[in-house]
């Protein structure tokens, strides 16, 4: 069994499709118009990706299908809230195929706890005829990040929290991550973004760019509230044996006044495309350009997500991939 890395080849990727005006009271045709924009660039010709919105209910369909090309799939499966990266099945292959691991869900630790998230993962899964399994403990796809060498990176704020598995020990926790997701080599940083809602997702943080890799921002300016977040998780990854690759962080961010979790590593890693997170500040293009050195086989591109970042997420957060497995000798 291996857990993919996210740079190796998609038969498909789920995106959610924000409709719900009750949890988009401001922007909400604006944050459609950013999930399109980000499910268009995804489904480039060639790419061999097949792009499919999952909306909420058929009227959220019909306002998709106004937006996206028509070589992308809708379906109609109810949930809460779009962040499909926390709520569907993380993908593992193995001898008998894909294997869907679905972990237990509880809103965020209870913050956001909304009908149809705890199952939309094992309904997913058996729409597509995908195999699944479930796991009786609480984790998040964007608290965790893997290189597809049996290494995992996550954060202590989130994975540790007691509002998620207050039972369950570190080591306890660590061997059910080696178990659920075949991994050996798990690197614990701390705290994630300020602000963020979810505890401290590391998608935000740190992201597997190569085996053994990872990408963390720097800090700009002296009013960065995340500078010593980022040095630390610098200190904790290197001692754990990880290469680091400094990449812009996005600086201190507001929304209506209020400090907001902007980071450019919420990139989502396709077939043939990365779409990088945009939020009209200093660093957009230079984070676009950086990212870029970093995956020289695919278009790197640039797109707004401010709309989204007042749901509290971006393009990672609102997809789930599913691997390609490998074709026989």
């Amino acid at each position: 069994m291996r857990w993919p890395a996210e740079w190796e080849p998609h038969q498909a990727v789920w995106i959610g499709f924000p409709g719900d005006p009750a949890e988009w009271p401001v922007g909400l045709a604006e944050a459609q118009q950013e999930v399109a924009a980000f499910a268009n660039a995804v489904a480039d010709q060639g790419a061999g990706e097949t792009v499919i919105l999952v909306c909420r209910t058929a009227s959220d369909g019909d306002v998709a299908r106004t937006l996206i090309q028509p070589c992308e799939d809708i379906v109609v499966e109810p949930f809460g809230d779009i962040w499909l990266r926390d709520s569907a099945p993380i993908f593992v292959t193995g001898p008998y195929g894909l294997a869907g691991q679905n972990f237990g869900f509880n809103g965020w630790g209870g913050k956001y706890a909304m009908a149809g998230d705890q199952d939309i993962g094992a309904r997913l899964a058996q729409r597509f005829a995908l195999t699944d399994r479930e796991h009786h403990w609480i984790l998040e796809g964007g608290a965790i990040d893997g290189d597809g060498s049996a290494r995992l990176i996550t954060t202590e704020q989130c994975v540790l929290n007691p509002n998620r598995n207050d039972r369950l020990s570190k080591e306890q926790v660590s061997e059910r991550l080696r178990e659920a997701l075949a991994v050996e080599d798990i690197c614990w940083l701390g705290n994630g973004l300020v602000a963020d809602h979810t505890d401290g997702h590391v998608d935000n943080l740190a992201r597997f760019v190569a085996p053994s890799t990872v990408a963390i921002p720097q800090a700009e300016t002296d009013d960065d509230p995340n500078a010593d977040i980022f040095d630390d998780a610098v200190r904790r990854a290197q001692s754990s044996g990880l290469q680091v690759v400094r990449l812009p962080s996005a600086g201190r961010y507001r929304i209506d006044g209020d400090i907001a979790p902007a980071s450019y590593m919420n990139f989502y890693i396709g077939n043939t495309v990365v779409a990088v997170p945009q939020y009209g500040a200093a660093n957009d293009a230079k984070a676009v350009e950086q990212i870029a050195v970093l995956f020289p086989d695919r278009k790197v591109i640039g797109l707004s997500s401010q709309a989204l970042l007042r749901g509290g997420g971006s393009f990672h957060c609102i997809s789930q991939q599913i691997p390609l497995l490998p074709q026989p000798n």
